[in-house]
């Protein structure tokens, strides 16, 4: 699977209003393996940035002066994303911006080249209700370093959400084989082992561990605004 990280930096936070892109930065994965073909453009927007987008990227007008339009640059970029699954930080942003940049010069929007769109903060928001899902955020959570993120930038942070989208979704998603799998060589018998006359041991949890546990619970029960299905029925046992 080819996967491509995408990030940009604007003038501001607009795109209806007139705002544009001025950075793309792109990090490709192929099965879950970085590659090293990545894509880096600065482009000359025609237009000032606001302040306060400028104090979050720190990228100045003279800085753009000599560099390309978004014309200049897009079947590079296009040739690039065909087919790619795109994964960004809460995509509507992006990809507003992205598809203004191309309606403004006839072209149709991305959805028409990339195979799909993962957004990386539907992700984390259900996988962490309630918490900061910021990029910053989740870096600190999943241990991703990011000592070097004075200031925003598109590569940068493209790179960062490669390995936080790694950490993200590296855990097993079943206990249970594929049934494709088992079937994939059918020459070989399945092996059946009887299990019946071994003995578990049973590992209660120690106090400690009991209260980490149930300081866990407490985070959650707050998150869901004492919703939790557990609670509930405690309260119907009592």
């Amino acid at each position: 699977m080819r996967q491509i990280f995408l990030d940009t930096e604007t003038t501001g936070l607009s795109a209806d209003n007139g705002d544009r892109v001025i950075e793309i930065g792109c990090v490709e994965l192929v099965n879950r393996k970085l590659t090293g073909n990545n894509r880096h453009f600065y482009l000359n927007p025609g237009r000032d940035s606001h302040e306060e987008a400028l104090k979050v990227h720190g990228i100045t007008s003279e800085f753009l002066k000599g560099k390309p339009k978004f014309e200049a640059v897009v079947s590079e970029l296009l040739d690039y994303l065909k087919d790619a699954e795109l994964v960004i930080h809460n995509a509507p942003f992006d990809l507003g911006f992205l598809n203004m940049e191309l309606a403004l010069i006839g072209q149709p929007a991305l959805k028409s080249v990339v195979a799909n769109v993962i957004d990386t903060l539907v992700m984390a928001k259900e996988m962490f209700p309630g918490k900061r899902n910021s990029l910053d955020a989740l870096c600190d959570r999943l241990e991703v370093d990011n000592s070097g993120r004075a200031l925003h930038g598109a590569l940068l942070d493209a790179e960062l959400l490669a390995d936080v989208f790694i950490n993200l979704t590296r855990g097993q998603d079943a206990l249970l084989m594929d049934d494709s799998a088992a079937n994939s060589h059918p020459g070989h018998a399945a092996v059946i082992m009887d299990l019946t006359g071994f003995k578990l041991p049973v590992l209660l949890a120690s106090e400690q561990e009991s209260a980490a546990h149930e300081d866990v619970l407490k985070q959650i029960d707050k998150s869901s605004a004492g919703k939790t299905v557990w609670r509930k029925l405690e309260s119907l046992a009592a």
